[in-house]
């Protein structure tokens, strides 16, 4: 099986690429933007690829013929998506779409990741049929590429949507919810947490045998893959800092609007997993399990 991946030097484009790399059957081209940032060098398995350029994107498929394409890459800070919405739209929509029009030549079953932030947090945890009402640029944006995905001539998509990842990886150009957690309470200065927004976070590892399963079954349609435990902001730092044995009463709980950002988040999301539970196979770990991978890998990453 010949498997594409974008984004392959994020966070969830390195767990599929050490989930993949040496698997038997499995054909890999990772891509991203500039050089392959991979501890271990892919060499003839990665490819530069700028997914805003429709001539980059056709010469990549064209060589490599994927049968699947996992497309992680995406603009997902969600405050420079709000300040540059141009940016924003090229990366997020108008990239999505060259990439469906590759796959759709190709006949490649399209893997999309999306968000919960196309919903508007009213009604969470939320169902793969719910309404979208997405209240920022960035969560219209990654609702514009789902219906590229859905409206498209792609014989096989599915759109795999998630909540806060969080994990570690060589490399990385940006943090997430729980390195920051971690780090900040290590500091040991106050801090202020929300404790009025409601998420389901993600082992970057779940996340990633959640997109290889939907691959290797050749699964079709929307499925909600996030972690199954859900907290408050403020909840998931103080979760984090009583795993570590950190000193938690640095933190002083705010409401969203006092942070003064500028996109709106929803505040409560959240999925309900019987989908994927039921047709994948999916498990993720709850909440202290995935921190617990989190710590052996930072042991291991020294």
């Amino acid at each position: 099986m010949r498997i594409l991946i974008t984004g392959s030097n994020g966070l969830l484009g390195q767990k599929l690429v050490t989930a993949l790399r040496d698997a038997s059957a499995v054909d890999m081209l990772a891509t991203s933007r500039g050089e392959d940032r991979s501890p271990d060098p892919l060499g003839s398995h990665y490819r530069a690829m700028d997914i805003t350029q429709a001539g980059e994107v056709d010469a990549v498929f064209d060589a490599f013929k994927p049968e699947v394409v996992i497309h992680t890459a995406a603009m997902t800070n969600v405050d420079a998506c709000e300040l540059d919405p141009v940016a924003c739209r090229l990366q997020n929509v108008t990239a999505t779409e060259y990439l469906v029009r590759a796959a759709e030549r190709h006949g490649s079953h399209f893997i999309h990741l999306s968000t919960d932030f196309i919903f508007d947090g009213e009604n969470g945890p939320y169902r793969e049929d719910d309404e979208p009402a997405p209240l920022s640029v960035y969560g219209q944006s990654k609702l514009d590429a789902e219906r590229i995905v859905i409206d498209s001539r792609l014989s096989r998509w599915a759109i795999a949507r998630t909540i806060i990842v969080y994990g570690i990886a060589e490399g990385l150009s940006r943090s997430n919810v729980v390195l920051w957690a971690k780090g900040a309470l290590e500091k040991g200065q106050p801090i202020k947490v929300v404790d009025d927004q409601w998420r389901m976070p993600t082992l970057a590892e779940d996340l990633a045998d959640g997109c290889i399963r939907i691959a290797k079954q050749g699964a079709t349609g929307i499925y909600h893959l996030s972690g199954p435990d859900g907290m408050s902001i403020l909840e998931l730092v103080e979760r984090v800092g009583a795993y570590f044995h950190l000193d938690t009463s640095v933190v002083s709980a705010v409401k969203s609007d006092s942070l003064g950002q500028p996109a709106k988040r929803p505040p409560r999301t959240g999925f309900i997993l019987d989908k994927a539970r039921t047709d994948l196979g999916y498990s993720p770990r709850g909440f202290e399990a995935g921190l617990e991978v989190l710590r052996a890998q930072m042991v291991t990453l020294g």
